[in-house]
């Protein structure tokens, strides 16, 4: 189903970091993701909901674009 905040995300297995790519086109890296909560969130109803009560807050970031 598709999201109306992501756009897009991608798993680094090697280095566990979660990219979320924004509808707006802000793009955040989240660091040490572990890779079950990434099999979670692509497999959620709601992405947005997930990255909310699930990731923010819980996993430091960077900001890359």
């Amino acid at each position: 189903m598709p999201s109306s905040v992501v756009a897009a995300m991608k798993y680094d297995t090697h280095t566990a970091k979660l990219r979320i790519i924004f509808v707006s086109g802000k793009v955040y890296d989240y660091k040490n993701v572990p890779e079950d909560v990434y099999n979670q969130m692509k497999t959620s109803a709601s992405k947005g909901t997930f990255l909310n009560t699930v990731i923010k807050g819980k996993y430091r970031y960077e900001k890359v674009k």
